[in-house]
C-alpha cells in the first residue's frame, strides 16, 4: 500500500526542469562510528545479535580480526526462544567462531546490556532458562588470554 502511495505521489508531481535537488548539509555525514580502540594489534573484535520475530528466531555474529578481515555467519534458530536467548545463542557462536581462529584476545560487543553485564559477571542470572547460556559463555571465555564485554548500541 505505501508503495502504491508514493507512485501516486510521483505521477501527480512530474519533475520539470525547473526542479532543483534540495540542499542540505550534514557536518560530517559519512561518519557512521567513531569507535576509541587500544593500540594492541592483537585483539580481535567480535560483534553478536540475535533477533526474534514472527517468521522465526535469527543470530549473528561477526569477526574482525586485528588487521580488518571481517568473518560474518548467521543462522536461523529452529525453535521460537525469548530475544535474550536469541543474544546469548550469537554470542556463543561468535566465541566459537573465534576459538576456532585461535584467537588469544577478544572484545565482545554487543547491543543487549542485559547479556553483556551477565557475562561479565555484574547482573546476576534471574531466569532459570539462561543460566546455562550464561555458564557457557564463562567456560568459553575461559579459553581466550584476555576477553572483555562491551555494550555496542549502535545496531538498533
Amino acid at each position: 500500500m505505501k508503495a502504491q502511495a508514493l507512485a501516486d505521489h510521483l505521477a501527480e508531481n512530474p519533475v520539470d526542469d525547473e526542479y532543483q535537488p534540495l540542499s542540505t548539509y550534514f557536518p560530517d555525514g559519512e561518519v557512521n562510528l567513531v569507535e576509541m580502540t587500544s593500540e594492541d594489534t592483537n585483539a580481535w573484535k567480535m560483534f553478536f545479535y540475535g533477533a526474534v520475530n514472527a517468521k522465526g528466531v535469527g543470530i549473528g555474529a561477526i569477526l574482525i580480526s586485528p588487521t580488518g578481515q571481517h568473518y560474518p555467519a548467521t543462522s536461523w534458530l529452529r525453535f521460537f526462544c525469548t530475544n535474550n536467548t536469541a543474544e546469548y545463542k550469537a554470542c556463543i557462536m561468535g566465541m566459537n567462531m573465534a576459538i576456532d581462529q585461535d584467537v588469544e584476545e577478544l572484545l565482545i560487543m554487543g547491543d543487549s546490556d542485559q547479556i553483556i553485564q551477565q557475562a561479565q559477571g555484574e547482573w546476576e542470572t534471574l531466569d532459570v532458562k539462561l543460566i546455562p547460556y550464561r555458564q557457557h559463555v564463562e567456560d568459553l571465555s575461559r579459553q581466550f588470554k584476555s576477553v572483555e564485554f562491551s555494550v555496542h548500541s549502535s545496531f538498533s
